[in-house]
């Protein structure tokens, strides 16, 4: 098994990981570059919200030697999911979300409506669109409520 508990010590890899994939796959949709290239950097990540205690008991990451990626969980919600883009199509999301629903229950999450890519993914592993949406905080963008079936 790759997947553990995050330490500190990886928050720098984590928070790295988190922002590629932030500017890869939100950009092009909210269009922010104040956002994605000013504001998102990786040291005050890590400071401001990466290295809340509640945040960081709470982050597995895969790990060969590398960390590929990460999962963090709250309660039973998928909050964040994100593998390397370099690493990505290797199987390493498909081991997170399993350990995530066998280990720790995960059962439901949030994601942003125009992420296909993502829906489709979660849905693979069995979390199903609920009709549910909220505003992605500060935005006009919809976040989808998906949950896994109990059965």
């Amino acid at each position: 098994m790759n997947i553990r508990k995050a330490k500190i010590e990886d928050l720098s890899r984590i928070a790295e990981i988190y922002i590629f994939n932030n500017r890869v796959n939100y950009f092009p949709i909210f269009k922010d570059e104040e956002f994605s290239f000013g504001e998102l950097q990786v040291v005050s990540l890590i400071d401001h919200y990466f290295k809340n205690d509640e945040v960081i008991k709470n982050i597995y990451v895969f790990d060969n030697g590398l960390i590929k990626g990460f999962i963090q969980i709250d309660g039973t919600e998928i909050c964040k999911l994100y593998v390397d883009t370099f690493f990505q199509s290797q199987g390493i999301g498909n081991e997170l979300i399993e350990y995530a629903i066998k280990e720790l229950h995960a059962n439901y999450l949030w994601a942003l409506e125009k992420n296909k890519r993502a829906i489709s993914f979660y849905q693979k592993h069995g979390f199903q669109l609920t009709g549910e949406r909220k505003f992605e905080e500060g935005t006009t963008e919809y976040l989808v409520k998906l949950e896994r079936n109990k059965a």
